[in-house]
């Protein structure tokens, strides 16, 4: 079992940055590979990014290439995503989840094993 908590979000102006942070519980958390996730108002829940157990290998999806970096510390059983440049279409509830499988292959919902409660991110233009 891994308990998933988001924290980091808010409100930010166009071209700035946050830091988002997941806290896991569970003594298993290296072994999972770590995702977060965006839902936006009226859309449909969207892959963001991913991370496999060691943190060696990344994923990312087209639309925060180059702004976004995911990262973890597994002695601290936390996960991270740095977002920079941020731009108003990337205002959204961000979701962190953890799929058993461990790998960064990874992208779509039903992968993922568990989920956080989100953590509303706001970029204004």
């Amino acid at each position: 079992q891994v308990q998933l908590v988001e924290s980091g979000g808010g409100l930010v102006q166009a071209g700035g940055s946050l830091r988002l942070s997941c806290a896991a519980s569970g003594r298993t958390f290296r072994d999972y590979a770590m995702g977060w996730f965006r839902q936006a108002p009226g859309k449909e829940r969207e892959f963001v990014t991913i991370i496999n157990w060691s943190g060696g290998s990344t994923n990312y999806a087209d639309s925060v290439k180059g702004r976004f970096t995911i990262s973890r510390d597994n002695a601290k059983k936390t996960v991270y995503l740095q977002m920079n440049s941020l731009k108003p279409e990337d205002t959204a509830v961000y979701y962190c989840a953890a799929a058993a499988s461990g790998s960064s292959r990874l992208s779509t919902e039903s992968e993922f094993d568990y989920w956080g409660q989100g953590t509303q991110v706001t970029v204004s233009s």
